[in-house]
């Protein structure tokens, strides 16, 4: 299962937390899935459950090769959690549609958080 593309993204919780402020509903539903939005909870920590999400999204286009271009969608891109906790990668739209042209069949994804900083690294490995 050869290795496509890898991605690696740090985000500043006090940008996300910037962007909460001033375009609180414009950010959260421009960026991210209202699924996503849900698991960020409302917490003293969801500013950098967000960043890591917005990381992964970041990092995603990096493994995928094309960055924000050819009709991606922040929302293409989206983290989910399984009941274990494991966050997994869903790629929609458009991105799955380059995904898919260039053999990627499955993402591996890795997120890690504090207080200041939000890392994502995202592998993508196709079946040939």
């Amino acid at each position: 299962m050869p290795i496509v593309g890898h991605g690696v993204d740090l985000t500043e919780v006090s940008r996300v937390e910037r962007l909460l402020g001033e375009h609180p509903d414009r950010f959260l539903e421009r960026c991210f899935t209202e699924m996503e939005r849900d698991d960020a909870g409302d917490g003293a920590r969801r500013a950098e459950r967000l960043a890591a999400r917005f990381a992964a999204k970041e990092a995603a286009l990096k493994a995928l090769g094309t960055g924000w271009s050819d009709g991606i969608g922040w929302t293409d891109i989206a983290v989910r959690r399984l009941h274990t906790g494991r966050p997994v990668l869903e790629v929609t739209g458009r991105a799955a549609e380059i995904a898919a042209g260039i053999g990627i069949t499955r993402w591996h994804l890795s997120l890690t958080h504090t207080s200041g900083h939000a890392m994502a690294s995202v592998i993508a490995e196709s079946d040939g």
